[in-house]
Formats: C-alpha cells, sequence, structure tokens
C-alpha cells in the first residue's frame, strides 16, 4: 500500500512516514489537490482551536479546553496557590478531554473510513460547541458557577473526540491545538540549522491560523462575551464537517487510508 504523503512518522505504525513532493521550503506547487483540501480542513481547525481557548482562557477563568500542555501548567500554577487559578476548573477540563478522548478512540475503532471518521469527530464537535454557546446565552455569567463548569466540560469533550481522531489521522505538523513540535521542526529544518525547510508553509500556516484564531476569540468575548465566538465557531465546524466531506480532501483521505 503507497505511504500518505506528509504522513508524521511519529504516528500510528501503520501510517509510515512520507515527504511529499515539492516540500523542500515548503513548497506546494505539486502537492496533490486533495491533500491540500486536506490541509485546509485542519487550518480551519486550527483556527477554532484558537478562538475556543481564547473564549476559555479569557472567560472560563485561565483554563483551556483544547491545549491539554497549556491546561497542566495552569494546574501547576492553581496548585502551587496563585490567584486566579482553579485545580478544580483545570481538572474538570483535563478529565472530561480524556473522556471525550476515549469516546474519539472509540469511535476511530468503529469507522473505517478516514474521511468519515473526520467528518463524525467535527460534526460533534460543532454540536457540542453548540450547545456551550447555548449555555453561554442564556447564563448570566460562564466565568463562575454551573455554567462555568457545563461550559468546560462540554468543549473539553468535544475536543477530546476531536483530539483522537485528528492523532488517528496523522497528518504532519497538523495537531491542530499544539504547536511546540510545529514550531521546534520550522526552526530545526530550517536552512539555518543546515535543513531544507521541509513542510515550511505548512507549519507557518498553522502558527498563523492558531494566532488568527486566538485573536478573533478575544476580541469577540472581550467586546460581545462568550454567547458569540462560541456559536461562531459551532457554525464554522459544521461548515468545516460539510467541506470535509464534499470536498477533495474525503477522497483523498480514503484513498490513502492504510490497512488497520
Amino acid at each position: 500500500m503507497a505511504a500518505v504523503p506528509g504522513h508524521n512518522s511519529a504516528g500510528p505504525r501503520e501510517h509510515p512516514a512520507h515527504v511529499e513532493p515539492g516540500a523542500a521550503a515548503g513548497h506546494v506547487a505539486g502537492m496533490d489537490p486533495g491533500e491540500r483540501s486536506v490541509l485546509g480542513v485542519l487550518l480551519a481547525l486550527t483556527v477554532l482551536s484558537g478562538l475556543v481557548d481564547g473564549v476559555c482562557y479569557l472567560g472560563l477563568g485561565r483554563v483551556f479546553t483544547a491545549n491539554m500542555t497549556g491546561n497542566v501548567v495552569v494546574l501547576g500554577f492553581a496548585a502551587a496557590g496563585a490567584p486566579g487559578f482553579s485545580v478544580t476548573a483545570c481538572l474538570t477540563s483535563l478529565l472530561v478531554f480524556l473522556v471525550g478522548a476515549i469516546f474519539g478512540g472509540r469511535v476511530s475503532k468503529h469507522i473505517s473510513r478516514r474521511s468519515r471518521m473526520l467528518v463524525t469527530a467535527v460534526g460533534l464537535e460543532a454540536i457540542f460547541v453548540a450547545a456551550a454557546s447555548v449555555v453561554a446565552f442564556t447564563a448570566s455569567t460562564v466565568a463562575t458557577g454551573w455554567a462555568r463548569y457545563a461550559t468546560i466540560a462540554i468543549l473539553a469533550f468535544a475536543m477530546g473526540i476531536r483530539n483522537a481522531v485528528i492523532r488517528r489521522l496523522a497528518i504532519a505538523d497538523m495537531t491542530t491545538t499544539v504547536l511546540t513540535m510545529t514550531l521546534t521542526g520550522l526552526a530545526a529544518d530550517s536552512s539555518l540549522a543546515g535543513g531544507g525547510n521541509q513542510r515550511a508553509g505548512r507549519r507557518v500556516a498553522a502558527v498563523l491560523a492558531m494566532l488568527i484564531g486566538a485573536v478573533t476569540g478575544a476580541a469577540l468575548y472581550l467586546h460581545r462575551g462568550a454567547g458569540l465566538p462560541l456559536a461562531i465557531s459551532a457554525g464554522a465546524a459544521a461548515l468545516t464537517a460539510i467541506a470535509a466531506y464534499a470536498s477533495r480532501s474525503a477522497r483523498y483521505l480514503d484513498k490513502h487510508s492504510m490497512g488497520r
């Protein structure tokens, strides 16, 4: 079976790594149109991660629901007694995220087509984020009380599902929620380090997508509260699920599926 172009060698063993044509210097002119479509879908999800975590960190009391690395660090701050951080809020996000990831793992085991796996995960994300937006619109505040923990739990569960499925797809430099290794690869594979700038284009795009999402989420929250940005995120996730189903990305993912 042919290897998946742009695949992450650190991913599941059934998805061997392969550097796509034109990878040097981040060149994408020779990239398969289906692969470009997949990357577009994942970049859209990266924007949504930044948007959701922008709302969560500012509006839910310094907690993340997509970026669990940040959550573990914030939990350490809270455990040390730093003001403005909550152990219970961080633990809620972490534990429910894990439950969502378990659910997402089971989904990925029972759906053989990779395109359907992605569409299912993003469709569920749209539903749960929409539910979180309803909580934010109806509650007097999401900064305290039941609404805070309900919103954290709903969003963390949705992000756990998405992360489990994205991990299963294992597209190189496209985790959609964390950027540490993406930035590391950008620097370590650069010409300054003696490398060939492999996948530089998608790495820069991922960083910019997260930044754009965070700026958008923060600006909307500061001016309009939590409900509107979460509703926009839910709508955007629904459109992304439709795009993943109807675009060339679906055919590309299924064509390059590997035996399980």
